[in-house]
């Protein structure tokens, strides 16, 4: 049988898991930071260059000039303006971010694209994926591959929001990487419970939920971090105190409502670029703060003067 590189993937986990047993498995998906930098606007903007374009694109902005700087940030306005109406709302300024910063998984997504879109059709049907991912045989090791055919199969639904059993790319998207979507966080989250729920009642207990964080048969004493864990569950995890998580426990738990730094990034650049302060920017107050927003060989050179102002 030919197993694809994501059914690779799952395999290696699941070796990875049970190998290696004071290794804690972290089920808590957390938003990545918008960079790596301070968020500090008195000593430059580069926190605000990589949130906005994200960081790999925010270093090819250093390296050109400010006219340049200038057209292609107005080429990016153009898209953030979803409806196409000449202003850029916070909302469509946080979805912009939010794209930015998930650039790795599209990326991620086109090199398998090929891989699965057997017709060259611009799209992928559950057909091609099973067809490609799957046989009719069962392997020698004896797991259960229908099992997990018929799990992609209902994420695959989750994720074709049409039901036409056909994936553009972002469906494709949210397929692979479904913990990014909100929309497939009920599959996400009945997932999780599937594999911890070992007895089958449909909620996870404290036993179970130890026992898919860390494997004590090869061990005399359990690492510190479990007696922890067994606090988080007893006092946070288990917010009713019925000795167990449902769904909506597990989700809490899985997918925490973080701070949302898409959002307030968002709000940081119409704040300090909305000039009339309608609530709204358009192309004009965006490239007359283009600074804030893109970075160029000027806006390097003038950080560079405020950092280096004693000399």
């Amino acid at each position: 049988m030919e197993i694809r590189p994501l059914l690779m993937c799952f395999a290696l986990c699941v070796v990875y898991a049970t190998s290696k047993p004071t290794e804690k498995k972290e089920r808590v998906h957390h938003d990545a930071p918008l960079s790596s930098r301070e968020h500090d606007d008195a000593q430059g903007f580069d926190y605000d260059h990589d949130a906005f374009l994200g960081q790999k694109e925010a270093k090819s902005f250093d390296e050109l000039s400010p006219e340049e700087s200038k057209r292609r940030l107005g080429v990016i306005v153009e898209k953030i303006d979803g409806d196409s109406d000449g202003f850029v709302t916070e909302v469509e300024l946080k979805a912009w971010i939010k794209k930015a910063q998930k650039k790795y998984i599209y990326e991620n997504v086109d090199r398998q694209w090929k891989d699965f879109d057997v017709n060259n059709d611009g799209m992928i049907s559950w057909e091609e994926y099973r067809n490609v991912t799957y046989d009719d045989s069962e392997p020698d090791d004896g797991y259960n591959y229908q099992h997990m055919m018929a799990r992609d199969e209902r994420r695959f639904k989750m994720a074709d929001q049409n039901g036409d059993q056909i994936a553009n790319k972002e469906e494709f998207t949210a397929f692979l990487h479904p913990e990014e979507y909100d929309h497939m966080k009920d599959i996400v989250v009945l997932e999780t419970m599937e594999d911890i729920d070992k007895n089958g009642d449909g909620f996870i207990d404290l036993n179970e939920y130890i026992g898919d964080m860390y494997n004590h048969e090869d061990e005399m004493e359990e690492p510190d971090w479990v007696a922890t864990e067994r606090e988080q569950f007893s006092e946070f995890r288990d917010k009713n105190k019925d000795g167990k998580m449902d769904r909506e426990e597990t989700m809490d738990w899985i997918l925490p409502s973080d701070y949302d730094h898409a959002e307030a990034e968002a709000k940081h650049l119409v704040y300090e670029s909305d000039s009339n302060k309608d609530g709204k920017l358009s192309k004009e107050e965006i490239l007359n703060k283009y600074d804030l927003f893109v970075g160029s060989q000027a806006t390097d050179f003038g950080e560079a003067l405020v950092r280096h102002d004693e000399f």
